[in-house]
């Protein structure tokens, strides 16, 4: 006798044994008990998660002779021909090959003729979004209108190609993914009925890796066991058989990109490819793993944030500490795109290594999160500098001379206060005025440029008077914000320390005060007498 796949060998045959889908289950067996069937049902979802074999267990609960609870009995004569797919009642058809305006007329032809045995007869066609325009068109008149004895069961894993006005006219159930524990769940039951010894932790990496289709994961299974005849299905040897990675290696790979290694990032994906490991896989897997150290960085319980062992759970807790929220969700960006675009690329390796080098060096992007990044790395080189100086000064090249830090300049040479200007000091501010007032900024500079430099023409002191026009810089006079940065400005200039003072025009004795004429300025840097000479009018 020939060998039967795991998937067709253990396809549901009733309503109980569906799993995951117990809104539809529920629904389809009250139908069935209060005899409200409808002629017309659309089902949704995502490959392998019981569309076309709940269709089958419909197909046979509405023509079974003793329906149990709603559900078949698979022991009378009409539920053994469905079951064996000799029954003239239930008629599959494929809509990927058949798919033209002729293979609906024929459709439309037949449902004019009453079931031979049973009740109904039930249409179940598959992939129901591969039909022509006009063979929706065809298919309209007789789905809005069947005889009462002819149900449809449309099925297709994109709902969205198909027309609205088939939509309207049927009852829609969409197939959500099996949970994991659910799958789980059933490959330990299948495994304990098929005599295979099989761990736990094997079990539930393969019901991950199947994405929530439990034809996935049974076909997976079949495979992992087919190549392990007669052994224990362990966890190391479904990594083989499906080219995975160990979670270890994704803790090693993600250290060596956040401490920014190229060479190690690309050894460890180097030594993954030559023990023959699926580079698809390894992008899905990793950043699978990214996700789930997010969840453990956000979450405040861990342990139920993220459903993996005690073990792995340890390194994720130590390597959120070690990256921030920003950074890594950077990296699950960079791995999301690579995931789209490695499905149709030929070198594939090339792209990985190109991502792995991006989450490295974040300098080579310029989204905002990369920004972030680049601010992390540079924080955490100066902290590197200001913990150990020394070892940056050991490690430069003979010859080359690196830059004391601030502490180390600070502690060379104490910072020392500038001495106090003379006078011909506020005469060179004066020269230099639009320079100084120029790194002055906001308002205070817009008061600047129109204010007058004086000094004190009687006493001769060293003080810097700035009379402002304006008489809204009456702020500034009354506070010292102004005069403190504008002595800062003077200061950085000319490298001596002025007082300053302000006023306004309107003020009082401001008689005494005198501006610093142009002749005056010349005298006192050349040191001899400069006669101006006055162009007659």
């Amino acid at each position: 006798m020939s060998y039967t796949a795991l998937y067709r060998k253990f396809r549901p045959s009733t309503f109980e044994e569906v799993k995951g889908q117990d809104h539809i289950v529920t629904t389809l067996k009250n139908q069935i008990k209060a005899e409200r069937i409808g002629h017309a049902y659309l089902f949704c979802g995502t490959r392998g998660t019981g569309k076309t074999s709940v269709a089958k267990v419909l197909a046979k609960a509405v023509n079974c002779e003793n329906p149990v609870d709603g559900s078949p009995c698979n022991e009378c004569p009409t539920c053994q021909a469905i079951s064996a797919g000799t029954s003239m009642n239930v008629i599959e058809i494929d809509a990927a090959s058949n798919n033209g305006v002729d293979n609906i007329r024929e459709i439309r032809e037949e449902v004019a003729y009453r079931p031979t045995q049973g009740k109904y007869k039930v249409y179940i066609i598959d992939e129901v979004h591969m039909l022509s325009t006009g063979a929706f068109n065809a298919l309209l008149k007789t789905l809005e209108e069947p005889p009462s004895y002819v149900i449809f069961i449309l099925a297709t894993t994109e709902a969205h190609k198909i027309p609205v006005t088939i939509l309207s006219r049927c009852q829609r159930y969409d197939f959500h993914r099996i949970s994991l524990e659910t799958i789980a769940r059933q490959l330990r039951d299948l495994t304990d009925k098929e005599g295979v010894a099989a761990e736990e932790k094997a079990l539930h990496y393969i019901a991950k890796a199947a994405d929530g289709s439990m034809r996935d994961a049974l076909s997976l299974l079949d495979q992992c066991i087919a190549f392990h005849l007669g052994q224990e299905l362990t966890y190391d040897k479904v990594l083989d058989v499906l080219g995975a990675v160990d979670t270890e290696v994704f803790s090693k790979l993600l250290r060596h990109v956040i401490a920014g290694n190229v060479t190690e990032s690309i050894r460890t994906l180097e030594e993954m490819i030559v023990q023959g490991k699926e580079i698809t896989q390894f992008v899905g897997d990793f950043t699978w793993y990214m996700r789930n150290l997010l969840l453990v960085k956000t979450s405040e319980n861990t342990a139920e944030a993220v459903d993996v062992s005690s073990e792995q759970l340890k390194f994720l807790e130590e390597e959120s500490q070690m990256i921030g929220v920003e950074m890594l969700m950077r990296y699950i960006r960079v791995f999301s795109e690579l995931s789209n675009q490695i499905r149709y690329a030929t070198q594939k390796r090339v792209l990985v290594e190109i991502a792995l080098i991006k989450l490295c060096k974040p300098e080579m992007e310029t989204n905002m999160d990369s920004v972030l990044d680049r601010l992390r790395v540079l924080e955490r080189d100066i902290e590197a500098v200001r913990s150990n100086p020394q070892a940056i000064l050991q490690a430069a090249p003979q010859g080359i001379s690196v830059p004391q830090t601030a502490a180390q300049a600070q502690d060379a040479k104490p910072k020392e206060k500038p001495p106090m200007a003379a006078p011909e000091d506020i005469q060179q501010v004066q020269t230099q005025w639009r320079t100084i007032v120029g790194q002055t900024a906001g308002m205070l500079k817009s008061m600047l440029m129109t204010a007058i430099p004086k000094y004190n023409g009687n006493t001769g002191e060293n003080k810097l008077y700035v009379e402002f026009t304006n008489s809204l810089a009456q702020h500034y006079v009354d506070q010292p914000s102004g005069k403190e940065e504008l002595e800062a400005a003077i200061a950085k200039q000319i490298g001596k320390t002025v007082e300053v003072e302000m006023r306004l025009a309107s003020m009082g004795n401001n008689e005494h005060l005198a501006e610093i004429s142009v002749d005056e300025i010349l005298k006192n840097s050349i040191h001899m007498e400069v006669e101006i000479e006055e162009e007659e009018s």
